[in-house]
């Protein structure tokens, strides 16, 4: 019989368990964030393992006027560090920039981050993470004094009697975590009945519509129910917490009825909600992209964050706050220093002792490390401008589909010099580039990822990758090579050993795991810091906060804030606002889902959810094609009327490329704290498309 390998899935961050045999075939493997099940995507994933598009050889283009020829990687990684060699030497170190992405392994992320800054010497470094969970990263820095999504092990859901989820769609975007909810009262927080408000409902619960871009109004709203309802736990507010009178001067301007002229929820269902959470004793408060993706998502988090606390919710065994991270790694991918302003171990890396000790890892004297570089929407726009970035290498992204303003970024990838990108599948944006480089998938390689709680688990490979591909630790210490850096290894334990190191003493401390501790079975969530010999190793912290919170004096912090209207807002023109977000079987971008035959029969092309009275006044019916226009662009999409949908609004998934890419139309503001584009809203009217 075939030897199967114990892995996990490659896509979301509850990293369900997996089966992978020797030819790709994918099963089902008991753990606890899934039980044993998977979603579509996960039953399906091997499909792309030996898919006919899948890229197996270098391809280089000598202008992007011609075509792409099948390169050897000694040619393809000579080519690439000669131009970067170049660029640097007439443009200085910043002309070259680096995009990476959370579904990175831990290793893969850390090993760009050093590359980018030692080997490149250049500050400009971010990724795809800045558009899924820096909002309530920042959030959950300022309030507990750490950023871990769940401060608790996904389980603790399964005795839950109230789950408010603010921005979450888990039905579709993580099937498997609606099986820890089952027993709870479910609050959804949505503008669209998705099929996750539908099961709230079922269970006795409330689905909460919102205006888009209201959300904080609807969490101050909730604060003022709470405080005029009795609700505050007095004792937790004195003993664990500061803040608060200054969060409540805000708050308590927006009684239920003013907020509900805002937002559009009623007074009644907030004093509902409140009720329900005050009343019992096991409850939770979890936000996502909804609640995140705007340009004031960092405050509207920590409006969440305030109600919560209020209620005595976060750090209390069985009740508790968090953020439902959503890529495969977005969790440890924020971690080890692939983000602009960061060094591994989730230190800053404008902290003068967080350099010395990583330079110290690396060998490197302290002011050798650039400082801070943009965030990934700004680092987007600076490229191929006079003193932006005329080279650019991406790993595991797909920038002409994922980012905001979608025009806007094609232009600016065309106007680089260089462009290079890793891929598996000639994704939209490799085809957009120079040079593309083929490397291995989630079952080809090894390494390690950091789930939703913060638990740190082993890839294992489970087959070789085809001949021609190599994995993304291979290439970029083949580029480091190419570069004359050395320290770069390629092999993931050594790498993995390093990060290790470079983590000690930091927020998300790694230096206790080893390899050998995770093959052994061993649960650990960081932190979990290398103990002195004798002493026994560190069993890790799946339960954060429970007697102290992460800032120095121990208390989580209330912070005030107040409603901001969205950056963009409806008029005569564009008298709609657009909302994105996801469907079951795709998966981000759509590269890889898209190419899947059983999930593209499924969902082969985008679509637009409208109220059927808002659709028959564009003159449209249901199935025809429309035009969803904004200030920036156009995406084409077919007509779904759907009567439970807010007349005001209209939904497009963000799955697709071409002229059906939702993010043709997104605005690119961004939040002062996170630099969170406002993917969640913007003002857009329909057409009839010919």
């Amino acid at each position: 019989m075939a030897t199967k390998v114990a892995t996990h899935c490659p896509y979301c961050a509850l990293q369900c368990g997996q089966w992978v045999g020797p030819t790709g075939d994918v099963d089902a493997r008991e753990f606890p964030t899934n039980r044993g099940g998977l979603c579509q995507k996960g039953w399906t994933a091997g499909a792309l393992l030996d898919h006919p598009e899948r890229l197996t050889a270098p391809l280089l283009r000598e202008s992007r006027s011609a075509g792409f020829a099948p390169v050897g990687w000694d040619r393809a990684l000579g080519y690439v560090g000669r131009r970067l060699a170049d660029l640097r030497a007439e443009y200085g170190p910043d002309s070259v920039a680096v995009f990476g992405a959370g579904g990175l392994t831990n290793e893969k992320s850390y090993l760009l981050g050093k590359f980018a800054r030692v080997a490149l010497g250049t500050s400009q470094i971010d990724y795809n993470g800045r558009f899924c969970m820096s909002s309530a990263a920042a959030a959950g820095n300022r309030a507990f004094g750490v950023d871990r999504g769940l401060p608790f092990p996904v389980t603790d859901l399964d005795d839950a009697e109230v789950v408010v989820l603010a921005g979450a769609n888990v039905a579709e975007t993580m099937p498997p975590l609606m099986g820890h909810l089952g027993g709870a009262r479910l609050v959804v927080v949505d503008p669209r009945r998705t099929p996750t408000a539908e099961r709230a409902i079922a269970s006795g619960g409330l689905h909460l519509q919102p205006v888009p871009g209201t959300d904080l109004v609807l969490a101050l709203g909730m604060l003022h129910a709470a405080v005029a309802g009795g609700w505050l736990d007095t004792g937790f507010l004195a003993e664990r917490t500061s803040g608060f009178d200054e969060a409540w001067r805000v708050a308590a301007r927006w009684w239920p009825e003013r907020a509900e002229r805002v937002c559009g929820v009623s007074a009644a269902d907030m004093r509902t909600v409140v009720g329900w959470l005050g009343s019992t004793s096991r409850r939770y408060v979890l936000t996502a992209r909804g609640a995140e993706q705007h340009a004031h998502g960092v405050d509207t988090v920590t409006a969440w964050i305030n109600l919560a606390l209020a209620l005595g919710l976060p750090g209390c065994a069985g009740s508790g706050f968090g953020t439902i991270t959503g890529q495969g790694n977005g969790q440890g991918g924020r971690e080890h220093g692939q983000k602009s302003d960061q060094l591994p171990g989730y230190r800053s890396i404008s902290d003068p002792a967080a350099r010395e000790h990583v330079a110290g890892v690396w060998g490197v004297a302290p002011d050798a490390l650039p400082g801070p570089g943009r965030s990934a929407a700004e680092l987007i726009a600076a490229l191929g401008r006079p003193d932006g970035p005329r080279a650019l290498l991406v790993f595991g992204s797909n920038l002409l589909v994922s980012a905001p303003d979608g025009n806007a970024v094609a232009e600016r990838l065309a106007a680089l010099d260089l462009l290079v990108v890793a891929d598996v599948v000639p994704g939209e944006t490799a085809m957009a580039a120079d040079v593309v480089l083929p490397v291995a998938q989630w079952a080809e390689e090894e390494g390690t990822m950091t789930n939703l709680e913060g638990r740190v688990l082993r890839r294992r490979r489970a087959l070789r990758p085809p001949e021609g591909v190599r994995t993304d630790l291979e290439v970029i210490s083949g580029l480091a090579a190419e570069l004359g850096a050395a320290g770069f290894p390629s092999d993931p334990r050594a790498v993995f050993d390093e990060l290790r190191a470079a983590s000690a003493g930091g927020p998300a401390d790694y230096s206790g795991i080893s390899y050998d501790r995770l093959d052994a079975g061993e649960a650990l969530h960081w932190p979990c810091p290398a103990r002195p010999p004798g002493e026994g190793a560190h069993p890790g912290s799946p339960r954060l906060f429970i007697e102290r919170f992460a800032h120095a004096d121990g208390r989580a912090r209330f912070v005030a804030v107040d409603h901001t209207d969205a950056a963009e807002l409806p008029d005569a023109e564009h008298p709609l606002r657009a909302t994105t977000g996801r469907v079951l079987v795709h998966y981000q971008s759509g590269a890889q889902t898209r190419r899947v035959p059983e999930l593209a029969g499924i969902a082969p092309e985008s679509f637009v959810e409208v109220h059927p009275e808002t659709a028959a006044r564009a003159g449209l019916a249901d199935g025809e094609w429309a035009r969803v226009v904004s200030r920036r662009g156009t995406a084409t999409a077919r007509v779904r009327c759907v009567p439970t949908l807010r007349p005001d609004t209209v939904f497009l998934p963000f799955h697709f490329g071409a002229g059906q890419a939702a993010n043709l139309l997104t605005n690119p503001a961004l939040d002062p704290i996170s630099r969170m584009p406002e993917f969640k809203v913007c003002a857009v009217r329909l057409e009839r498309a010919s």
